[in-house]
Parts: structure tokens; C-alpha cells; sequence
């Protein structure tokens, strides 16, 4: 029984080692989806709606009968349908002809949902199709050939290995207005909870003041003795002088310790006149035990 809970023991470290490496992702299979089209007829898959930064997608494509892929926006292709006497205008990208088996790829640019079109290359007699842009309207001519089989495997960028990590979020540790004192202003943050932790510190006044996140024992010698700023702040790259608007951000290791931010007026305070500040830190919330 001893030896069982010495294998138990080593097992869950080692999965706690593996999982702290690197995660790595892959293109991971999401669905299929079937179709049969006509000769010239269209057929609309998945929209796909990328990030700010763009977006790839990844599928393959297999056809009985030459096939052409092409990527568009999805609302001309929506008001299209309504309107088809527009199709012909419509804007491509990623075009593909000619297919018969592949795996489609595209870079997508931010900002703009697409929709994967695959048309039919096959032209009945009636009808002369010059290459995606002539795509034929529904409910043209139909012409008596056997239909092409289609089908569509979509893909997904996923974590395949090393996929438990440290999740964090946002916790917010200060918000308020405060009136302005000559007196330093100081708020007992945290103590780090993992190396690499980040601080974000958001500030205002009307006058230029100076900000700065000291350990704690520093901070309260500051309040007893106020001249003793200076030294303090040499030994600190967490702070910002002379400021009235900002935002910048901070990392912590745990062998820092407790942590605390001090403002301190620059110049002369007006009277009733107030700051603001907002100091949040990303705190892991989940699988905390991989995050250092």
C-alpha cells in the first residue's frame, strides 16, 4: 500500500513538472459538414469572425468534381442573397481553383466577418461562368448531371500538450478620489503571490505629484519622515514623478515582499482639489501551484 502511494506521489509530480512546460498547440479537428451541389450552384460554410489581430483558418476540402474556394465578407454575401444582381461585384480573397482535394488555408484581417464559399466549376451549356466573380444566381439553370459530393473538415487552433496552466484575471485593489493633503497618501497593496506578478496603476490629479510602489517598511518610514523620499525612490524602479495622467504597470517577485504605494504632491496643493487612482493586479486564480 506504501509503494502504491510513493507511485501515486511521484505520478502527480511528474504531471505538475510536464504541465508547467510550454503549452503547444496544433490545428485540432472541430466538424464536418456535407453537401451536394450542381453545376454552378454555390455553397456557403462557416463564418468566421477573427480577433484584433486577424485570424487563420484551416480546413480540408474534398469534392467529387472540380470545385472553386474563395473567402468574402459575410454581410455582402448576406445582402447578396437578398440582392443578386450584386454577386457579380462582390470581393474575393484566398481564391483556390480547380479543386478537387486540399487543405484551404487563409490569413483573415481583423474587423471583418468572412464566409467560405465553394463553387461548382462545372458550366451547363446555357450559361458562360467566368471564373469566381460570375458566380451564378440561385435558382438558375439546373442541368442533368450527376451532383458533385462535397465535404468540409474544419479545424481548430487548440492546446494539444502541456494544456494545464496558471489562469489569472484582474482583481482591483484600490479605486477611489481622495482630497489632496500635503500629507503622503499611501495604500498597503499585496504581497506577491507568484514571480512576474503585475501591477497596474492608474492615476490623476490636478497638480504634478510623484508615484511610487516601495516595500512596505520603506513606505512607513516615508510617512514618519518625508525627506527621506528621495533615498526611497533610488532603490525602487516602480515609480513615475512629476505626473498629473498616467498609467503604466509593474512586476513583482514573491522575494520582493509586501508592497505598498506612496503619493506625494510635487508642488503646492490647491485647496478641495482631488486625485484618483485605480491600482488593480493579475492574480492567478486556477492551477496557482504551476505558476512559478
Amino acid at each position: 500500500m506504501r509503494r502504491l502511494s510513493l507511485l501515486a506521489a511521484l505520478f502527480f509530480a511528474l504531471s505538475a513538472i510536464a504541465s508547467a512546460e510550454p503549452r503547444k498547440f496544433d490545428w485540432v479537428l472541430a466538424s464536418d459538414e456535407a453537401a451536394q451541389l450542381d453545376p454552378a450552384d454555390l455553397h456557403a460554410g462557416r463564418v468566421y469572425r477573427p480577433g484584433w489581430d486577424g485570424g487563420n483558418l484551416h480546413v480540408d476540402i474534398q469534392a467529387s468534381h472540380p470545385v472553386t474556394i474563395a473567402m468574402t465578407a459575410a454581410q455582402a454575401w448576406t445582402d447578396a442573397q437578398q440582392h443578386p444582381e450584386n454577386i457579380p461585384n462582390l470581393t474575393f480573397s484566398c481564391i483556390r481553383e480547380h479543386v478537387l482535394a486540399t487543405t484551404y488555408e487563409c490569413h483573415l484581417a481583423s474587423g471583418t466577418p468572412m464566409v467560405l464559399l465553394v463553387r461548382d466549376e462545372r458550366v451547363p451549356n446555357r450559361a458562360v461562368l467566368t471564373g469566381i466573380g460570375a458566380i451564378m444566381r440561385p435558382g438558375s439553370v439546373r442541368a442533368m448531371f450527376a451532383p458533385t459530393d462535397l465535404r468540409i473538415t474544419y479545424y481548430k487552433w487548440d492546446c494539444v500538450a502541456n494544456c494545464i496552466q496558471p489562469e489569472f484575471q484582474w482583481v482591483r485593489l484600490v479605486k477611489e478620489k481622495y482630497e489632496l493633503t500635503s500629507i503622503p497618501k499611501m495604500y498597503t497593496l499585496m504581497t506577491p503571490e507568484h514571480d512576474g506578478q503585475r501591477l497596474n496603476v492608474r492615476f490623476k490629479a490636478p497638480i504634478p505629484m510623484t508615484v511610487a510602489v516601495l516595500p512596505s517598511k520603506v513606505a512607513d518610514e516615508i510617512y514618519g519622515n518625508p525627506a527621506a523620499l528621495a533615498s526611497a525612490l533610488s532603490g525602487t524602479a516602480c515609480k513615475q514623478r512629476g505626473i498629473q495622467k498616467l498609467t503604466f504597470d509593474c512586476n513583482f517577485n514573491q522575494a520582493d515582499g509586501p508592497q505598498s504605494l506612496v503619493v506625494i504632491p510635487d508642488t503646492g496643493v490647491p485647496s478641495h482639489k482631488k486625485a484618483e487612482i485605480d491600482l488593480q493586479t493579475l492574480k492567478c486564480v486556477a492551477n496557482c501551484d504551476l505558476a512559478n
